[in-house]
């Protein structure tokens, strides 16, 4: 295993082949009533299974959020799927989804780190900003504000300042 990440109620790890030292296949399990798994269902499952990716696709960084799922593809794209109330899965929407979603991000931008948190996502672009996108109670997104957004806004981060990495505590809202 590369990474694992827990959710509220589900598991997901990237794990790499020893034969082949390929990495990048996902894997989740746990609870899957709104389709955070990735497999392309509703159903839980006890043991792992592999996350239905693009074709030709790995993940090179994956989060567990509370009922979703987020990864950044070996193309520096940004996908999530799972549930969507608040428009965690950042394509524009409120719509759930069992198959990855791609994120809605800034022109030109791509993703180099995402962290899902409860009901939110954050994610560090390639120049070094962050965007954040759904609940937003408590001012979660760093906006300024605490109204909810489906698509990714901009950290307002202090004037100069990037950042590196970020995390989010998927315990909390």
């Amino acid at each position: 295993t590369v990474s694992v990440s827990a959710g509220y109620g589900h598991t997901c790890a990237i794990t790499e082949k020893s034969s082949t030292e390929e990495i990048g296949e996902p894997f989740c399990w746990g609870g899957n009533g709104n389709g955070q798994i990735g497999d392309g269902t509703n159903h839980d499952r006890s043991t792992p299974v592999q996350v239905n990716l693009p074709g030709g696709r790995i993940a090179s960084s994956l989060s567990a959020g509370g009922q979703h799922t987020c990864a950044v593809l070996d193309d520096a794209s940004l996908k999530c799927w799972g549930s969507n109330q608040n428009g965690q899965l950042g394509d524009g929407t409120t719509t759930s989804s069992n198959e990855m979603i791609a994120v809605t991000l800034p022109s030109g931008r791509t993703a180099d780190s995402v962290s899902s948190g409860e009901s939110h996502t954050c994610a560090v672009l390639d120049d070094g900003s962050a965007y954040c996108w759904g609940y937003n109670n408590y001012g979660q997104l760093g906006d300024g504000t605490i109204t909810d957004s489906s698509t990714p806004v901009a950290v307002s981060l202090p004037t100069g300042r990037t950042v590196p990495a970020l995390d989010t505590d998927s315990d909390g809202d």
